[in-house]
């Protein structure tokens, strides 16, 4: 009867920690993020008209016949390849949106930059397309203030924690990271949280990132390289 009973309770043990396994958070290492990033155009429009030095009331008429034809909220796509502590951002770009949707061709509602991060080195190297030129830039990796707070919420499945930071000193940025994703990266130049940032805010200037999926897959390696400059 001892034997029995300390067979089940042996059993009883096993099972409860093969269920707990099931459970067990796991975090990805490698993978590649779809992110959308929205951008108020509406608002943008509105401020380079506010802050244009000549009364220009052909902007404003101009601005009202632009939005019976163009939505408020430009979505532009992209996607994050991650491993091995390296990021690889790059944009995918729509010659036709951004040709009919740039009206005064600002820079903030446009997405061109591709950005290579390397945690390891702590560098980044940008291909920036300026007019017909396309250059590489190399710099470290962005230096941002960031004050991480207890407000979480849930973005894809993983637990994110908010973080309010500051970019040279006077650009807020709101950020939602995962620690899920141990790999110190997010979308554009974005970084420096212990874990992938999902969501990213720069709320006074009217445009955010939020990623849209997350696959979990091993990327190979000679996936994630700096870009080649070329000119298009």
């Amino acid at each position: 009867m001892k034997n029995k009973l300390f067979i089940a309770t042996c059993l009883l043990l096993l099972t409860g920690n093969l269920v707990s396994a099931q459970y067990v958070t796991r975090f990805v290492k490698s993978g590649i993020i779809d992110f959308n990033k929205s951008t108020n155009v509406y608002a943008l429009i509105k401020r380079e008209i506010a802050l244009s030095k000549d009364e220009n009331i052909f902007s404003a008429k101009a601005f009202e016949a632009y939005k019976k034809n163009h939505p408020q909220i430009q979505i532009s796509k992209s996607t994050l390849k991650f491993g091995d502590n390296k990021t690889l951002f790059t944009p995918e770009i729509d010659e036709e949106d951004n040709n009919t949707n740039n009206w005064f061709d600002m820079p903030m509602s446009q997405q061109f930059n591709t950005t290579y991060t390397d945690n390891n080195t702590s560098t980044k190297l940008s291909q920036k397309k300026v007019f017909e030129e396309t250059f590489l830039v190399k710099d470290s990796t962005a230096k941002i203030k960031w004050k991480i707070t207890g407000e979480t919420r849930d973005i894809l499945g993983y637990t994110c924690r908010r973080a309010n930071g500051l970019v040279l000193d006077s650009i807020y940025v709101v950020a939602f990271y995962t620690d899920q994703i141990p790999v110190v990266g997010g979308p554009e130049s974005f970084t420096g949280l212990p874990g992938m940032i999902l969501q990213v805010a720069l709320p006074h200037e009217n445009v955010s990132w939020v990623a849209t999926k997350v696959t979990d897959v091993t990327v190979p390696a000679a996936t994630i390289i700096p870009p080649k400059k070329a000119n298009r």
